[in-house]
């Protein structure tokens, strides 16, 4: 199992060369390179040299010993206005590529959920099946796999409070993964996001299984924000967590998508934030092989 963590806030802060450097330098086995969304002109990654530099990346980061386990591609998936959706199709085509020339072993995108998903439930599972199965081809060609992601909502009535959305619910998120019948898609299980929607971190491990969850989103949540925070911070059971991953056999990488920790602070300390979870992430997999 690989240690990794996203490189979204060291990234902004330091450039991607930077952001690699950090996470080799304090011990990182991997990186998840985050590949959120619009960007400025200037992004080597956007721009029409972009696989030459992310076969240089690669080679950097070979050089620091450190591998790219998985990324993140823009989302969200859709907003609704074809035009604009198709300009995001073809941003997360360009990112599955760029992964694939990293070294990535699956890339999470996420799930089109563009409209309120409590009226639109059918709808939004034939537009995602069309969806992920279009990227499949693209898949093949790259030898990369996509990930889903379990995905909360804003209430559509007073955006004040968090409910389901697509995937929330450990059946619908069996079902978009073997509806779609293919050793490309697999599931990546975003540990926050169960505990945002309410549901049972005990059924949804365990329903999901071995085999289709294959990635993960590792961080810590109070239950009513998506805080993005470092384990044992909040309120998610860690102990329970580790070892129901161990008793499914989980065989992926644990990833950290982690980054409001590092909130705050100084770039100076940037390196001591990154050592720090780090350390915890060391800590989980103890737990999960020993308890």
């Amino acid at each position: 199992m690989l240690l990794s963590t996203q490189t979204e806030r060291l990234q902004r802060k330091l450039g991607y060369e930077g952001a690699i450097k950090v996470l080799a330098d304090v011990g990182f086995d991997a990186y998840d390179l985050s590949q959120f969304g619009a960007v400025g002109e200037n992004d080597p990654l956007h721009g029409d040299g972009y696989e030459e530099y992310a076969a240089s990346l690669r080679r950097f980061a070979d050089g620091l010993g450190i591998v790219c386990n998985q990324s993140h591609a823009p989302f969200p998936s859709s907003t609704g206005d074809p035009a604009n959706d198709g300009q995001i199709y073809k941003s997360i085509v360009r990112s599955m590529k760029i992964a694939s020339i990293l070294g990535a072993k699956c890339i999470v995108v996420h799930p089109k959920q563009h409209m309120p998903y409590r009226q639109n439930e059918e709808a939004l599972k034939k537009i995602n099946f069309d969806f992920y199965k279009s990227l499949i081809p693209y898949c093949e060609q790259f030898g990369i796999k996509v990930a889903v992601e379990n995905m909360w909502q804003m209430n559509p009535v007073g955006r004040k409070t968090i409910v389901n959305s697509t995937c929330a619910r450990v059946e619908e998120f069996c079902e978009y993964v073997d509806m779609l019948d293919s050793e490309w898609i697999v599931a990546c299980l975003d540990i926050g996001h169960v505990s945002l929607c309410g549901e049972d971190m005990e059924v949804m491990i365990r329903g999901l299984g071995k085999k289709r969850l294959q990635a993960l989103h590792v961080h810590d949540t109070d239950g009513y924000r998506d805080l993005h925070t470092l384990p044992f911070t909040a309120g998610n059971d860690f102990r329970l967590i580790m070892r129901l991953l161990r008793e499914i056999g989980y065989e992926g990488d644990l990833t950290f998508e982690a980054d409001s920790f590092y909130a705050g602070f100084p770039n100076e300390m940037l390196p001591d934030v990154a050592s720090f979870m780090q350390k915890t992430g060391r800590q989980l997999i103890r737990m999960m092989k020993s308890e």
